[in-house]
């Protein structure tokens, strides 16, 4: 008889904080964010930035780029005993959770074997001719669900520029129906909705970073934050 997974057990995941700063209601930038649906297991009708689990396929997948080497590296860092999941894996993971959820994606130009040796799951940059390219992306936080939850994800939040995106920023007919009321939230407005405790931090965290950056690239911080929860004992640590 096959033993059920166990659903609380920790799995890496990756999200996408994506950022606008071309709409004129938005002086300090915008963030695109969508509500999960009331019957879900994890952070039922709250709004969150677009994201999801590892797939054991993602660290395969071929890119165009990845981030910088110091995102990378601590991507690696504090690694858990039991993670399954390599930095390519999560960076990866970040782009088709963006793709599925929003229909937007961030690819280069890509050669058509590569393209056609994309698995189901990755169809939609294939359509587009696009390889993933994850050379938008910063690493900005990391934070693991607290013990007791029905789902625990050891999460990492990557910081992107809307200008990444390949197409239009507004297009979201190509999404699934996982997040609802898709739509670009001013940062001043962000806290205003229904936000999981962890998101509020992560926005508040990335908003100097957004500022900092005063409409150029963003850069790697100094430290990322790193919210472990991986015992009863919590610990707010920082990668460097």
């Amino acid at each position: 008889m096959n033993e059920k997974p166990d659903k609380s057990a920790i799995r890496d995941a990756a999200s996408i904080i994506l950022v606008r700063r071309d709409l004129p209601e938005a002086p300090d930038g915008a963030v695109l964010m969508g509500m999960r649906g009331t019957g879900a297991a994890f952070m039922p009708s709250k709004y969150v930035f677009p994201g999801g689990a590892v797939d054991a396929e993602d660290a395969a997948i071929a890119m165009a780029n990845l981030p910088d080497p110091r995102c990378m590296k601590r991507l690696d860092a504090e690694p858990r005993e039991d993670a399954k999941s390599a930095p390519r894996g999560l960076v990866a993971a970040a782009l088709r959770e963006l793709a599925e959820e929003t229909g937007l994606l961030m690819g280069e130009p890509g050669k058509p074997e590569a393209l056609a040796a994309l698995p189901d799951d990755w169809k939609m940059f294939a359509e587009a001719g696009l390889t993933p390219s994850g050379a938008g992306l910063t690493f900005v936080f990391r934070a693991i669900t607290p013990p007791g939850r029905p789902r625990r994800f050891d999460a990492r939040f990557f910081l992107a520029d809307a200008a990444q995106i390949t197409g239009d920023a507004d297009d979201f007919s190509n999404a699934c129906d996982e997040l609802s009321h898709l739509h670009w939230v001013p940062l001043a407005q962000a806290r205003d909705l229904n936000l999981p405790f962890i998101t509020e931090v992560v926005l508040a965290e990335t908003a100097a970073l957004i500022a900092r950056a005063a409409g150029g690239r963003f850069t790697a911080p100094d430290h990322v934050p790193f919210f472990d929860n991986r015992s009863a004992e919590p610990r707010f640590g920082q990668l460097g």
